[in-house]
């Protein structure tokens, strides 16, 4: 949490923080109190809706990071202030325009002329004397600049060029600090100005995958977050260059407001001189200061876009349907080094490993078989996970031909095709290094693979985010945001789920609120020392955890079967009392209570309410009766792949077939079809609709029906559409495309990466320097490449 600000400072801040949430400024001094005390957003949001007036997790999230901004913002007015003072320039006006500044770059601003800094080329003009005939042109503009400069030529001044010279330089350097100019001229470009991008000469070959960026313009204000990012790549890549400047019908409009600051408005000779200084200031100094600002704009806009698209694909992936508590063998595949299989039991326990060799150069396919239906047979198998990866497709038929040979008198295991993204980054962990210290890197990918179809969110919790793979340029954005934005989803999502106090791993644990990687070893350790859980109060017994963290982290801890049935719901224990009033009212035992609807139908949540624990409270409580512990995650449900359909190759225009979303970005959806590479739903084919924001209609998990639209085998891209009409327009466009007598460069081709994202929709081009094109199988290849990065 961010240093509180001053006191004065602090009513100012929630009224901000409250209109940015849309809630009351005595909502966000509640909240921002909590936090400061050390409670974390899914405490507060869970169990302080009171205090609170309700407010939720998003808010929250929000409400700490304007906090923490703010809060700087708070600082810097401080700093600026007393370094005003002790210049003995610090006037009232100056102190309410400091006090008025609401941003960062007004304070820099307004900061700017009493910045302390380096000899300027004008404060040696002052030093030769030459402030006064700046003064002087600017008090007389019918006189002529270089007779007023004649008067001035001395020995440090030898002619009247270096005179006139002398005074631009005091007039640039006082507009490029005037705080009002430099704002209204920021204001103007913000609306007016366009990026654009041009190749480096000789670049066109090495930076193909740029290609939509060699002559490329749009409006700064409209860049969505993918192409400016891909821009500012291929400009870090040397490829491009990269500028923001007026657009061309308002090319001339900051010089204008620059000499209007000047008072240039005439015919005479001083209004011509000081219009070429209002030039020269704008090419020299303002223009550049503009396109830096700008730009930094753009990339912190772009960056929180991107974020914002891993956060929410990230918070999907995590609270992915559970396939629940069954045995499970999990499958590695792999070719020439076999197929990797582990059996872990329904606790996720590992029972047995094993390397299966059904490809080539072994090709032991009946070996293979026998060995998967004997770890079948002994373990009790319910699920099969097998990985996405390559030979997956192999695997699976390898799976369901082993599985026909069951008797039909016997249940078949499911078989799953799974994401095994990050899998490898968990088996080379320091993580599963003390968790399977005897057993080879490459077996536990294939653990990792079994329990995340267990539980997707218990398994993915030990893989650092960023390696999970449903991030758009994330390798581009800020890092340090990044790790804390998603962090943050998975401190929500796990205590929005709960945990199980008796068979959760310390990875899990430690993101739950109140708890770090400390505690949540220290509480492995004494259960392992001291046997199962029975209560949550056994947890003050944990070395080093004391009542605040047990306040913090008690409600989203679960004891299935243990001494006190609460310990299995979300209610609190500081709330147990208001349970028991309530199942007091009921005239039932506590137990005949928990998951019995009708049960609690004819109670008013009114009567419970008491002086600690409010209508919101109580009725969490009695949802929490009705369904103790309930698991806010779907139903679990899979994909099935069509049979025969396992690589690009055998893909058709027209075809229906069923995949599991992978990814959302900006400019749509991928999904896995199960041919090794991943197709793309462009935004323009999600739906018979307008779609502005592809996370309206789907999100990362999902089970999906798409037709193909579009098959490029050689580049390694899909077009899929799920529109009722299969795409059609699409397939339409692109013949017109690619049979018109003047079909429209498409937008580069798209590379798959390690699981293959293809090509085959993307965002238009824009700009003026060529036509446009939204249809799908018109994605940049820049975008492709980035996605391939991940």
């Amino acid at each position: 949490m961010s240093t509180p600000a001053p006191t004065d400072a602090a009513p100012r801040i929630a009224r901000l923080i409250a209109t940015e949430i849309s809630a009351r400024p005595e909502q966000v001094s509640a909240a921002v109190t909590l936090l400061d005390e050390g409670a974390t957003v899914p405490f507060v949001a869970r169990y302080r809706k009171e205090v609170t007036g309700g407010l939720d997790d998003t808010q929250l999230r929000t409400l700490a990071d304007r906090l923490a901004y703010l809060r700087e913002l708070e600082d810097r007015r401080g700093a600026i202030l007393k370094s005003i003072d002790s210049q003995d320039k610090l006037t009232d006006e100056l102190a309410l325009s400091i006090a008025r500044a609401e941003t960062k770059a007004q304070l820099e601003d307004i900061y700017l002329p009493y910045k302390p800094k380096r000899r300027t080329k004008a404060m040696i003009a002052k030093e030769n004397g030459l402030e006064p005939l700046a003064e002087a042109i600017l008090a007389d503009h019918a006189a002529d600049p270089e007779a007023l400069a004649a008067g001035y030529v001395t020995e440090a001044v030898p002619d009247t060029k270096a005179a006139l010279n002398g005074a631009r330089d005091i007039l640039t350097e006082r507009l490029a600090e005037d705080a009002d100019l430099v704002g209204a001229l920021r204001d103007f470009m913000q609306r007016a100005a366009v990026i654009r991008a041009r190749v480096v000469e000789g670049k066109e070959q090495e930076g193909a995958k740029f290609s939509d960026y060699f002559d490329h313009t749009e409006s700064w204000a409209k860049v969505p977050s993918h192409r400016a990012l891909a821009m500012l790549r291929a400009s870090n890549e040397g490829v491009v260059t990269v500028e923001i400047v007026p657009a061309e019908d308002q090319a001339d409009r900051p010089v204008d407001m620059i000499a209007a600051k000047l008072g240039a408005s005439g015919t005479g000779p001083g209004d011509a001189w000081l219009r070429k200084v209002a030039g020269w200031t704008w090419r020299v100094k303002l223009s550049l200061s503009m396109t830096l600002d700008l730009l930094s704009d753009m990339r912190t806009r772009a960056h929180d876009e991107a974020i914002a698209v891993f956060a929410r694909n990230l918070k999907d992936l995590l609270l992915a349907a559970p396939a629940g508590a069954k045995a499970t063998l999990g499958l590695d595949p792999g070719i020439r080094t076999g197929v990797k299989a582990a059996v872990v039991d329904e606790t996720g326990k590992l029972l047995a490993t094993d390397t299966l060799y059904p490809f080539q150069p072994k090709k032991d396919v009946e070996g293979a078989s026998r060995a998967i239906l004997a770890m079948v047979a002994k373990h009790n198998v319910g699920l099969i996970a097998i990985g996405n990866g390559t030979a997956s497709r192999e695997t699976e038929r390898l799976v369901a031909d082993a599985l026909k040979r069951l008797p039909d008198s016997v249940e078949k295991p499911t078989k799953v095709v799974v994401s095994e993204a990050g899998a490898s980054v968990y088996s080379a962990s320091e993580l599963a290094a003390r968790e399977f210290p005897d057993l080879d890197v490459s077996l536990r990918g294939a653990v990792s693979i079994a329990r995340r179809l267990q539980d997707p969110l218990a398994e993915l919790v030990k893989i650092e985010p960023k390696s999970i793979g449903v991030g758009q340029y994330q390798h581009d954005v800020d890092q340090h945001r990044l790790a804390k934005s998603l962090e943050a989803v998975v401190e929500d999502a796990v205590n929005a789920v709960g945990v199980d106090l008796n068979t959760a791993s310390a990875a899990l644990l430690s993101h739950v609120s109140g708890l770090g990687p400390g505690l949540a070893e220290a509480i492995v350790a004494h259960r392992e020392m001291e046997g199962a859980f029975r209560s949550r109060r056994d947890l003050l017994k944990v070395a080093r955890l004391g009542p605040r963290a047990f306040e913090q982290c008690a409600g989203f801890l679960r004891i299935r079967d243990g001494s006190e049935p609460l310990d299995a719901s979300a209610v609190h224990p500081e709330a147990y009392d208001v349970a028991r009033k309530i199942v007091s009212a009921c005239g039932r035992d506590l137990r005949q209570i928990m998951g019995n609807e009708q049960a609690l139908k004819g109670l008013r949540a009114e009567q419970f309410v008491d002086d600690r624990f409010g209508l919101p409270t109580v009725r969490d409580i009695l949802s929490e009766l009705e369904k103790p512990g309930r698991d806010p995650r779907p139903s679990f449900k899979t994909a099935s792949f069509a049979d025969g359909i396992e690589e690009i190759s055998d893909l058709r225009p027209g075809m229906v077939l069923e995949g599991t979303v992978t990814n959302v970005a900006a400019f749509g959806a991928f999904v896995d079809i199960g041919v090794h590479q991943d197709g793309l739903v462009h935004v323009s084919q999600l739906a018979d609709r307008f779609v502005k924001d592809p996370h309206e209609v789907v999100k990362a998990g999902d089970v999906v029906k798409v037709t193909v639209t579009e098959v490029d085998a050689p580049r390694k891209r899909i077009g899929l559409s799920m529109k009722k009409d299969g795409g059609a327009s699409a397939r339409d466009a692109k013949r017109e495309r690619d049979t018109g007598p003047a079909a429209p460069r498409g937008n580069g081709g798209g590379r798959g990466g390690p699981k293959g994202r293809s090509g085959g929709g993307g965002a238009p081009r824009g700009g003026q320097s060529g036509p446009k094109s939204d249809a799908p199988g018109a994605l940049g290849a820049a975008l492709m490449d980035a996605m391939k990065k991940r």
